[in-house]
């Protein structure tokens, strides 16, 4: 009787941890913006934190675990909690000293002995889920899989820290952003979560270079956006570079410029495939087959171009990989949207064997990302500004994740205080996230955003 009492204890207090982090609309900070509380519905063994970092330039998480330890510990305790983990590990690197030392204090300080700092190697890409199962648990995550598949959720840092708040009653309604690249002073900010590009730009200094281009998220994987755009819960950096880099110039090709040199160009070295992340921990993609489909207009094979949907879109493939300048990653990234219109589901979840053979001497160092990448001269500290900035209005997407739009329940004219609730989950939805108010205001505009004037 009092086993099953207990059992029914744990079950309602993970329930109440589900729901807080429901209520609160935290989503994954770093990637997609998967809403958390669908993640940690589940049953799993361990969790891994994701303090990587990988992408270049970026410098908010590393800071984070530095500043607000304490807060990301007591939302990853909450996680296992509501996973039933016994185990998690903060996965990070030698290189990220004051957060170590942070991280090192208070785990002493809270007496945890259930959580382990894990080192990874200052690779790319490190911060790849799947990537950093293998690294930390020797796991591997099968293909076309997800991390749930092999008993561990993976979080992030910032993400864990949104949980610590939501369990105190507040959303999410700030963000940790890294302003980098060709600026007057690269620096490292939390922002309200609408707060325009230009008004964060402007923090920085500005610009120094023009004409410019600016990036969301990393220089490998980050999407290019306008200065009027809204910093969002996923935004980790902005990056400003001239337009004639070449890391712009690659994210403006169109797609009959990518097929028509790919169809031209590719020689079927097989460099992109020795180099891919995915296919080094033994997963069936490999791009240069696909490259070779899609030069002599294969569509008969169907099956090698869908195991493009195995790719994660890093682009060691065409950085490290092609000679040729080709980008298997843009070719694979076009073909999984058209499988998507198409209500093409991924067929592939085999479980690989093992890790290819000499996957060590494959890795990508990121020192020597950096070079390639054109970057050197913007590889420089961002430290963490302690003043929040002010902010006249604020732009809050009513779709800055994973799932359906969250549905407005405030109007136009309304006055609303910060913190509060401003668009839910639509009903029936299978996944969504609840926006709050990131400033105290009146709402101006509601039309795919709610637009609040402090």
């Amino acid at each position: 009787m009092e086993e099953q009492g207990a059992n029914q204890l744990a079950e309602n207090v993970r329930e109440e941890i589900i729901a807080a982090v429901k209520a609160a609309g935290v989503v994954g900070a770093g990637g997609a913006g998967f809403p958390t509380h669908v993640k940690i519905n589940a049953s799993v063994d361990t969790i891994l934190v994701n303090g990587a970092e990988c992408e270049p330039l970026l410098r908010a998480h590393q800071q984070l675990m530095a500043s607000e330890s304490q807060a990301m510990l007591l939302g990853l305790r909450a996680v296992m909690v509501a996973t039933g983990a016994q185990k998690a590990y903060v996965g990070l690197k030698h290189k990220y000293g004051p957060a170590i030392e942070s991280l090192t204090k208070t785990l002493a300080d809270m007496n945890e002995k259930n959580v382990e700092l894990a080192y990874l190697p200052d690779i790319y890409p490190a911060g790849d889920e799947q990537v950093l199962v293998r690294e930390i648990t020797g796991r591997i995550v099968p293909e076309g899989g997800i991390p749930l598949q092999v008993g561990v959720v993976v979080a992030n840092v910032e993400t864990l820290t949104n949980v610590a708040k939501a369990l105190q009653g507040e959303g999410v309604t700030e963000k940790y952003v890294t302003i980098g690249g060709a600026v007057a002073k690269p620096i490292t900010i939390k922002a309200p979560v609408g707060m325009s590009v230009k008004e964060a730009l402007a923090m920085a200094g500005g610009p120094t270079t023009g004409p410019y281009a600016i990036i969301d998220g990393g220089p490998m994987m980050g999407k290019l956006i306008e200065e009027d755009a809204p910093i969002t819960k996923t935004t980790g950096g902005l990056l400003v570079l001239p337009e004639s880099h070449s890391i712009i110039r690659g994210r403006r090709l169109s797609w009959e410029h990518v097929l028509n040199r790919s169809r031209a160009v590719c020689c079927n070295c097989r460099a992109c495939t020795d180099v891919c992340p995915r296919n080094l921990l033994g997963h069936g993609l490999e791009p240069h087959r696909i490259m070779q489909a899609i030069g002599h207009s294969n569509s008969e094979q169907p099956d090698i171009l869908q195991r493009a949907m195995l790719c994660s879109e890093c682009g060691a493939c065409e950085v490290f990989g092609c000679t040729m300048g080709l980008s298997p990653r843009l070719v694979n990234g076009y073909l999984k949207k058209e499988f998507a219109k198409q209500k093409v589901r991924n067929p592939y979840h085999e479980a690989p064997c093992a890790v290819r053979g000499g996957r060590e001497y494959r890795m990508i160092p990121t020192k020597r990302l950096v070079a390639r990448l054109g970057l050197s001269q913007y590889d420089v500290k961002a430290p963490l500004l302690a003043e929040m900035p002010q902010v006249r209005s604020v732009k809050l997407l009513l779709s800055q994740h994973i799932g359906a739009p969250a549905k407005p329940i405030v109007a136009v004219g309304d006055s609303v205080a910060k913190g509060q609730l401003v668009a839910e989950i639509p009903e029936g939805a299978g996944l969504g996230a609840n926006v709050h108010a990131s400033i105290a205001g009146k709402v101006v505009s509601i039309d795919g955003a709610i637009v609040i004037q402090a």
